[in-house]
């Protein structure tokens, strides 16, 4: 393609992840046979070089034509038959990149590809050169669109990278979502969210407050990941030495090239649950046994008095007969009248004397 300029965060995001997954090594021919590869033609495109460019880079406004050639090298002594095909670039759940399979339909940069041949076969120690071109559609929205080619042959699949870039304003965003830690192993997890229309390679810095002061306080420090607009990855980050008891507020905050910058938070309660269950279980031993001793020492008014033991009968009657023997004799003298009157009066006088004796 001709060459044209670069800016500065598009080239800082491609050197940080140039190639995908599946370009980072050649593949091997059949039969034990030499590797044969796929990469971009030498001296074309934006980076011309003499070994070569790692990746493709386009610019254009929509509805221009770019224009590059593939190269396909077959150093062993069969010839090899390879073909190719255009794909868009997508991230993983987890960050990694990857493209359309063979069976599923571009719809972005791959669907824009067209090559010169489809199918190319490369004579023993030879390469073969193949022209393609990308279409800018007239309705493309500005910003970065990756995409890869993707060479296959003899059971074997390779790729090299294609980022186009199409005119118009751009811009980097992101945000930081669902920000959660992980109780038992203090493992923090979060997504990050590429909101704008260019690639970002993010940076993050992770800071946690506990009841005692600070717990974590890490700088910011470049991910493993490259952004792709509007895709969501899920990462995480370790915290081996995570608190076994406390209280604990965590703030992320994630930056980018171009300006980009989001926060988010989470919280978690450390518990040592182990513990707390065998203090309980303690606790509740000391009071069940308390509440038994009450109970027999607090006997209720309606319960029977015991039945006396025979030495506390004897000792009863011995108590009875001492007592006995002290009696003194009572004497008493009394007098009464009394008068009944009816149809006839009758009046009567008496006088009771008695003596008895008394305990």
């Amino acid at each position: 393609m001709p060459p044209m300029p670069m800016p500065s965060s598009a080239r800082a995001a491609l050197c940080a992840a140039a190639l995908l997954a599946a370009a980072a090594t050649p593949a091997h021919a059949d039969g034990g046979g030499a590797a044969w590869s796929v990469a971009p033609a030498s001296g074309g495109g934006t980076r011309p070089a003499k070994d070569g460019r790692p990746y493709f880079y386009a610019e254009g406004t929509p509805g221009t034509v770019l224009q590059d050639t593939v190269t396909v090298t077959n150093p062993g002594p069969k010839p090899r038959t390879v073909s190719l095909r255009g794909a868009d670039a997508a991230n993983t759940g987890s960050g990694a990149l990857s493209v359309t399979p063979a069976k599923g339909a571009p719809k972005d940069t791959g669907a824009w590809i067209t090559f010169a041949k489809r199918q190319v076969k490369v004579p023993p120690r030879t390469r073969a050169e193949v022209p393609f071109t990308v279409t800018v559609p007239t309705g493309a929205l500005p910003g970065d669109h990756p995409g890869a080619i993707v060479a296959s042959g003899g059971g074997r699949t390779a790729g090299v990278r294609l980022h186009l870039r199409i005119g118009g304003p751009t811009l980097a965003a992101l945000t930081v979502e669902r920000v959660k830690v992980d109780k038992g192993t203090g493992r923090i997890t979060y997504d990050l969210v590429n909101r704008g229309n260019t690639v970002l390679t993010p940076r993050l810095a992770v800071h946690a407050e506990g009841v005692f002061g600070t717990l974590i306080d890490r700088a910011p420090r470049t991910l493993p990941v490259e952004l792709l607009p509007g895709r969501r990855v899920s990462l995480t980050e370790p915290w081996p030495d995570a608190p076994a008891l406390d209280s604990v507020d965590v703030r992320l905050t994630a930056t980018a090239p171009g300006g980009a910058r989001a926060e988010a938070s989470g919280s978690a309660r450390f518990v040592p649950w182990s513990v707390v269950a065998g203090g309980t279980a303690l606790l509740l031993g000391l009071a069940g046994g308390a509440f038994h001793l009450v109970r027999r020492r607090r006997r209720s008014p309606d319960e029977p008095e015991p039945e006396a033991t025979p030495q506390e009968r004897q000792d009863g009657r011995r108590e009875l007969a001492g007592a006995g023997a002290g009696a003194r004799p009572i004497t008493g003298t009394g007098t009464g009248t009394g008068t009944v009157t009816g149809t006839g009066t009758v009046t009567g006088t008496g006088t009771v004397t008695g003596t008895g004796e008394g305990l």
